[in-house]
């Protein structure tokens, strides 16, 4: 497995992001939202002898062979070290900020500034294809060979344990923690959609020779060229057809007016493109 210092720096800020979300607000509020996570505030309330930070790397540990044989080796080695930096990270919290009351005494607002924390958190994970650990796991099984969004597919798999939370800490708490699951999946699944936006650029212009050379050899973009007629003025046109980043898309639309300041853009934004120069980089 080849080593990636950009995806290793981006997995660990998403972890940093996650643990900071649980420890402040979720867990001392007893708002076990699912996850390994939540399994384990579960089973620590239970048996309030062992840490939650040992139970969840226990967890998290004999979880991760699932990952490695079903998802693969590479999948594998990100989220056993996921897990592990995870337990590692909230052990450190433990010993650095003792928590001995909730961040603030607002239920609803623990849950909600811990959701939308640890759902970015968890989406900068997810979006590296790696996970924390736990129903993470289940949740990109289930991701891999139903095709449900990895954020619906993680509502499925932490279902059970908001139900175990809800026996343990009230039905009260328990509805709670459902409530943020469901959040959490939405939160996920838009967090992954925003990092893979993509532009598709519908661009009329009288200078089309000019942007397409500069598209195709300056943005290094392939480029379609359609022939119409324009309804009102009857004229030829030339129509470029292109999908683009979003840097790309600013630079394209610069140049375009720079060149033919008259010139028509059209643009709409695409969360998936397959092909060549896009999953074949």
């Amino acid at each position: 497995m080849k080593f990636d210092l950009k995806r290793f720096v981006i997995i660990n800020i998403g972890l940093l992001i996650l643990a900071f979300g649980l420890y402040f607000f979720l867990n001392p509020s007893n708002l076990a939202v699912g996850g390994a996570s939540g399994l384990a505030l579960v089973i620590s309330n239970l048996l309030p002898m062992i840490s939650f930070s040992l139970l969840l790397g226990i967890i998290n540990v004999t979880l991760f062979i699932i990952a490695f044989i079903v998802l693969g080796k590479e999948f594998g080695g990100y989220t056993l070290y996921a897990s592990l930096a995870l337990s590692g990270i909230l052990s450190l919290l433990e010993h650095l900020f003792p928590m001995t009351e909730p961040f603030t005494d607002d239920l609803f607002i623990n849950l909600i500034f811990g959701i939308l924390i640890t759902g970015v958190g968890m989406g900068l994970v997810f979006n590296e294809n790696a996970s924390t650990g736990g129903t993470d796991i289940i949740a990109k099984i289930i991701h891999k060979y139903a095709h449900i969004e990895i954020g619906k597919s993680l509502l499925i798999a932490d279902f059970i344990i908001t139900l175990f939370a809800g026996f343990v800490f009230g039905p009260r708490l328990g509805m709670y923690a459902l409530l943020g699951v469901i959040i959490n999946s939405f939160v996920i699944d838009k967090m992954i959609a925003g990092f893979n936006i993509k532009i598709n650029m519908i661009i009329i212009t009288n200078e089309y020779e000019k942007v397409n050379d500069y598209i195709i050899h300056t943005i290094v973009r392939g480029t379609t060229i359609y022939h119409g007629t324009g309804g009102y003025s009857k004229e030829d046109k030339r129509i470029i057809n292109t999908i683009v980043d979003r840097s790309e898309y600013i630079k394209i639309r610069d140049f375009t007016k720079s060149v033919d300041h008259r010139a028509f853009i059209a643009v709409s934004h695409i969360t998936e493109v397959e092909g060549e120069g896009f999953t074949f980089d």
